[in-house]
């Protein structure tokens, strides 16, 4: 591109004019193929030997030229992006060297790329026009040191772009109608309608989901997710669509690698509903109120939630339940109280069962007792950095040298503040039976203050 500084082969007998990564074995070329040469150097050569600043000079164009794609979040431009391009330019060689087309796997990343894009909700005009600049970048890049008799060679190498532009375009368009259509999977739609009758507590036609490849088991660990934000989301001039999107899409195919795609998933940006088949053989089905499933499915299930909560570059917080089928409307509503209770007391990213937050559970539940719990901590509403000691001090084990330096104090200073909660409450922290209801009040206080959102 005019105003761009593309790389700069050297010729071909100076040091250094060889492709920065050869190719393992040379590939079968087309009966009499002639590689162009252009300005003395073969022009697949001219290509490689510098692939990875070429493909940098054309995401920078493509920065420059196409608006949308400066919205892109930047590990998307600097990975996948790239990425992309490098692999476009080495299929673009292959065309070079053999005179065949690329192999049928280039193109297939090429759909698999538009329908991301698809997805990402970006245009089909800047999809197309991508592809338009990249081999124009390429064209410039190659032609650039052409000598007066390489003309042949260059109505040669037009030719071999001009195919492999149509070819791209031809992939990009249908990958892009794949992306805007995913509902038209057969085994998509089974998925999805099987989780709509699970969800309804209708029942579900087996011979359906078996016709789709899909069975129904013994029973479901029920996940309602809290998804925190990427930081791309909250970038200056980053699409937060589009980093929602590829965030959701990072964790769904991470579920779906590690259930082997029987995840039964209904997500959005800041949360959602998964359900991850159980097969317990010679049991009976579990029930969703007591948490029966094995206790070696819990680390399993925890593992599976930590690796897409990685792969999505986020935390996420998990309340979970188990039901069998028919029972699935239950132990969503449980699985919800469950993450709703996580989220009010603070609890750390990860899964989190009902016998994991049992006391908490307990108090959140509207009655007499918790108000009057609750109540018990009033007299310390006035003096904040009281109740934040108590806090510590109570998650720290009682000791008061973690609560000193957990909140940056002498520890004089924290016996102080023990001593007035006690004559302000009644209650002192260093006796056990008052430390159990402390324990209880601070709970049915977070229950009381705390208004979660589903």
């Amino acid at each position: 591109m005019t105003g761009h500084n593309a790389p700069h082969c050297p010729p071909p007998d100076t040091p250094g004019a060889t492709p920065e990564t050869a190719p393992e074995a040379a590939p079968e070329a087309a009966p009499g193929w002639r590689i162009p040469v252009i300005g003395g150097l073969p022009a697949d050569q001219r290509l490689l030997c510098r692939v990875r600043e070429l493909a940098e000079t054309v995401v920078a164009v493509l920065l420059e030229r196409v608006p949308v794609y400066r919205s892109l979040p930047r590990e998307q431009v600097t990975g996948e992006l790239a990425r992309d391009t490098e692999r476009r330019i080495r299929a673009l060689a292959h065309t070079v060297r053999t005179g065949l087309p690329a192999p049928a796997e280039e193109f297939t990343a090429v759909r698999e790329a538009a329908a991301r894009r698809a997805e990402e909700g970006l245009p089909l005009d800047a999809v197309l026009l991508a592809h338009h600049l990249g081999l124009e970048v390429c064209w410039e890049f190659v032609a650039r040191d052409a000598h007066a008799g390489d003309a042949a060679d260059l109505l040669l190498l037009n030719r071999l772009l001009l195919d492999q532009l149509r070819r791209a375009i031809t992939a990009a368009g249908a990958g892009y109608l794949d992306g805007r259509h995913p509902a038209g999977d057969r085994s998509s739609t089974a998925r999805q309608s099987l989780l709509t009758a699970l969800l309804a507590g209708a029942p579900v036609e087996e011979a359906a989901i078996r016709a789709a490849g899909l069975r129904l088991p013994a029973g479901y660990a029920v996940l309602r997710l809290s998804i925190a934000d990427h930081p791309d989301e909250r970038s200056p001039g980053v699409d937060p669509v589009i980093a929602a999107r590829r965030k959701i899409r990072r964790l769904d195919t991470e579920l779906d690698h590690r259930t082997r795609q029987s995840a039964l998933t209904a997500l959005t940006p800041s949360g959602g509903l998964v359900l991850i088949p159980l097969d317990q053989p010679h049991r009976h089905p579990p029930r969703p109120s007591d948490g029966s499933v094995v206790e070696a499915d819990w680390p399993q299930l925890a593992a599976t939630l930590a690796a897409a909560a990685r792969a999505a570059g986020v935390p996420v917080l998990a309340g979970a339940a188990v039901a069998a089928p028919a029972e699935v409307p239950a132990a969503v509503a449980l699985a919800h109280e469950v993450l709703e209770v996580a989220r009010a007391f603070g609890r750390p990213p990860g899964l989190h069962r009902l016998d994991d937050v049992l006391l908490e559970y307990q108090l959140t539940r509207p009655s007499r007792a918790r108000s009057r719990l609750a109540a018990l901590l009033e007299p310390l509403t006035d003096g904040g950095e009281l109740l934040t000691t108590l806090r510590t001090h109570l998650a720290g084990g009682l000791n008061r040298r973690h609560t000193a330096s957990a909140l940056h104090l002498h520890p004089n200073t924290v016996d102080y503040r023990l001593r007035r909660i006690a004559v302000l409450t009644g209650l002192d922290p260093a006796r056990p039976a008052d430390a159990l209801r402390i324990t209880a009040a601070i709970a049915a206080r977070t229950a009381e203050h705390s208004s979660p959102t589903s």
